[in-house]
């Protein structure tokens, strides 16, 4: 969309010429940013409430740091599978980069934050599966939601789960992270009545496959409902369960 249309819409509609809902259609379509070797989405909170995170993994720090330059001024950043070592290199272009160290994400706040609404109650199996939980737990959080955490609650002692069904039962959404044998799932889908999103991490030895095993294992749920991530991706998941969370009256 060229500028001469961009100022013809917004002429028309201070003029009442069109309608707030055609200015709000036209401009989800306008173009990404050409970075060359990236190209920023820099609409995408216009079409889907959040902006484009940052996948870390892969990227030099040159490629990252260029693309933070790139986003919009005013928009949120949101870093994902980030280092220190990344983070440095951030926060030295934006002093106001804030390392979720456990999640390994890293935001920068330009906007305002969003009201949380709603419940995502976060949980996992073992202690090791915490830093996929603390990554679906923060983006959930950005994205707007009111989060709990429920950890180490394996089915290797399930009795660590039932004290606390209180608490699922409350929950409008439910993100529930599992390494090994990834059962754990299909536990709490058949405990609630909410969405439960599964999420599959590389946490484990031998047979486990690197999170295979448990991906199949919820793939393979006899619970209708359970909806499955990939392997270690708290991040979709995060973002999945806020998106439901805020669907929800």
């Amino acid at each position: 969309m060229s500028e001469s249309k961009i100022r013809r819409l917004l002429e028309d509609f201070k003029t009442g010429k069109v309608e707030i809902e055609r200015v709000i259609a036209e401009i989800r379509d306008l173009p990404y940013k050409d970075l060359s070797e990236a190209k920023i989405d820099t609409h995408r909170s216009i079409r889907r409430g959040f902006p484009e995170a940052i996948l870390a993994k892969g990227k030099t720090l040159e490629q990252i740091e260029e693309i933070v330059k790139g986003y919009p001024p005013h928009e949120d950043v949101v870093i994902t599978k980030a280092s220190e070592e990344v983070y440095r290199s951030v926060n030295a272009i934006e002093d106001i980069a804030e390392y979720r160290k456990e999640a390994k994400i890293i935001v920068i706040r330009r906007g305002n934050p969003i009201e949380k609404v709603g419940k995502v109650l976060v949980i996992s199996a073992g202690t090791s599966d915490i830093p996929i939980a603390e990554e679906a737990t923060v983006t959930a959080e950005l994205m707007g939601s009111n989060v709990g955490r429920l950890y180490d609650v394996g089915v290797a002692g399930i009795h660590r789960l039932f004290d606390r069904l209180e608490e699922l039962r409350e929950a409008r959404v439910l993100v529930v992270v599992a390494g090994m044998e990834g059962a754990l799932p299909s536990v709490v889908g058949g405990l609630v009545s909410a969405p439960v999103i599964g999420v599959p991490t590389s946490i484990g030895y031998g047979s486990s496959f690197s999170g295979l095993t448990a991906l199949l294992s919820m793939l393979n749920s006899c619970v209708p409902g359970v909806l499955v991530m990939n392997i270690d991706n708290g991040y979709g998941a995060g973002y999945a369960a806020s998106v439901i969370n805020r669907m929800v009256v």
